[in-house]
């Protein structure tokens, strides 16, 4: 196993993080005890030592496991990561509130690195209103948390607010070779780090979706002079970035834990050759190709009137094309537009065709006859 530091933390940290979001499910959708503590444990004693997990993760059920199966002198091992609901603040009382909560469900006395959640515009206006960074100095100051950071999901002008608002030691963004301008993206990953913040990535194989055998691509990577997988290919680019601290791995099988630490024995900055870092440009060619909607993502035409994330729909419908796996991209266009976070729908079926957007877009695209094709793909 191979560890960078962050520029603020003063422990090493492994390259692989365990990430709690995808573990193995039983037939009636609880977690596998026996064989999540099997995996976990596994991964710790092959030198892991960062172990990430969230409130709503698994329904609910992920901080408690996590806390049982560090038991027994493991959680001593590692660095534990979870992450504040800001969704569900309401107060600055909640803060501590839901903080307390989450130690008692972890079975810990403390969280070395917590994370604001799934922070977005919404969300951080919200979080600040309420005095959120005083609340990070109350908790690392009586102990309950060592190091504080926030995970992303917005634009990039927002990262970098936030990045300057406060005393960050870590940022957590989606970042993989097929996402180096999605929301923070590249220039939000260099911009933290110039900042001296540690970098942990997550989505490093887009959810499994990089790690597909796809006709097309699977052709291009076996030009390759050494062999890798598809899953290799993809967590060698995130790697090979020395700004990267950690990349986080929601591991679902024993055999996925297995060959992520025997990949994380290699995982060092700046070793991929250029032809090798050529592959992944036709690789990347070669996906976009399939995209039905060309949306560039520029937001010009948000906020929609009657609440459509419209670039979000054409990008979930696109994932489902490009990937081959409608499934995948039902359940993320249900998860991120479906209302979880504010209560309200998103969908392109919320479209009342005021047609607004396509007086906004520089594309000139027709966006009222392409979100007509998203509800058709993934009904009302």
């Amino acid at each position: 196993m191979l560890y960078r530091k962050m520029n603020t933390a003063k422990e090493k940290l492994s390259i692989l993080g365990f990430g709690c979001m995808r573990l193995p499910v039983t037939a009636d959708g609880h977690i596998d005890e026996e064989q999540s503590t099997d995996m976990i444990r596994y991964a710790i004693d092959n030198g892991v030592n960062y172990i990430d997990t969230a409130y709503p993760y698994l329904n609910g059920e992920s901080e408690p496991f996590v806390g049982r199966a560090l038991a027994g002198g493991y959680r001593k091992k590692v660095n534990l990561a979870t992450k504040l609901p800001s969704w569900l603040i309401k107060s600055r009382e909640d803060m501590d509130k839901y903080l307390d909560e989450q130690l008692s469900r972890l079975k810990t006395d403390h969280i070395d690195f917590y994370l604001m959640h799934g922070l977005n515009s919404m969300f951080w206006e919200n979080l600040s209103t309420l005095r959120v960074t005083d609340f990070l100095d109350d908790a690392i100051a009586d102990g309950r948390i060592r190091y504080a950071g926030f995970s992303f999901h917005d634009n990039l002008p927002l990262f970098k607010e936030i990045v300057d608002s406060y005393d960050w030691t870590f940022t957590q963004i989606q970042y993989n070779f097929m996402d180096e301008q999605y929301q923070a993206g590249t220039k939000g990953l260099e911009y933290a780090a110039k900042k001296g913040l540690g970098i942990v990535v997550m989505e490093p194989v887009r959810g499994g979706l990089l790690a597909r055998d796809l006709k097309g691509v699977s052709e291009i990577w076996q030009t390759a002079e050494t062999h890798h997988d598809p899953a290799e290919w993809a967590l060698r680019w995130v790697w090979n970035h020395r700004e990267v601290t950690i990349i986080l791995s929601g591991m679902s099988s024993p055999e996925q834990v297995r060959q992520n630490v025997t990949l994380a024995e290699s995982g060092l900055p700046d070793s991929l050759t250029k032809k090798e870092l050529g592959l992944y440009g036709k690789v990347k060619k070669e996906l976009k190709k399939r995209s039905i909607i060309p949306c560039t993502g520029c937001r010009y035409c948000v906020p929609c009137p009657h609440g459509v994330s419209i670039p979000e729909c054409f990008e979930m419908f696109n994932r489902g094309h490009i990937y081959e796996d409608e499934t995948d991209a039902q359940q993320h266009y249900t998860m991120f537009l479906g209302g979880f976070f504010d209560g309200i729908p998103h969908y392109a079926s919320c479209c009342q065709e005021c047609r607004e957007c396509e007086e906004k877009c520089p594309q000139n695209l027709p966006i009222r006859e392409n979100l007509k094709k998203v509800r058709a793909y993934f009904g009302k």
